[in-house]
């Protein structure tokens, strides 16, 4: 959702790639169908960590922020980066996957997560 988000709002302003602690082949159903209420469109999109971000050529060196979403990835961000110059920041979101068991629950938490990533992103780079 984050780098979705990111190039709705910055487009060509900021360069983002999405990198997780794990890489899922299939984004979440639930991001796709919150994202796309406000025109970000997920369903291609594909999840994946550093070590596939580092084999398709995009080495974290050459970024200068790295936004962790999950202590996990907050840890994970900090190993990796030790040898770069560059920030590793931790945004608390709300992680909605465990969250309910009817639809429009999940939906709601899928929501609250989606709009706390964009105050975030709103908040870090206001235009």
């Amino acid at each position: 959702m984050a780098e979705g988000i990111t190039k709705m709002l910055y487009g060509q302003d900021l360069y983002v790639q999405s990198v997780g602690v794990l890489n899922d082949l299939e984004i979440d159903g639930f991001a796709i169908a919150v994202c796309k209420e406000i025109g970000v469109e997920l369903s291609r999109h594909r999840a994946r960590n550093f070590e596939e971000l580092e084999s398709m050529g995009e080495a974290l060196s050459g970024f200068d922020l790295i936004v962790a979403m999950s202590p996990a990835a907050q840890r994970h961000a900090l190993d990796l980066t030790r040898m770069f110059h560059l920030s590793v920041e931790y945004w608390p979101i709300l992680d909605p996957t465990g969250i309910g068991e009817e639809r429009e629950t999940k939906l709601n938490a899928y929501r609250q997560t989606r709009d706390q990533i964009h105050d975030q992103l709103r908040e870090k780079w206001v235009r």
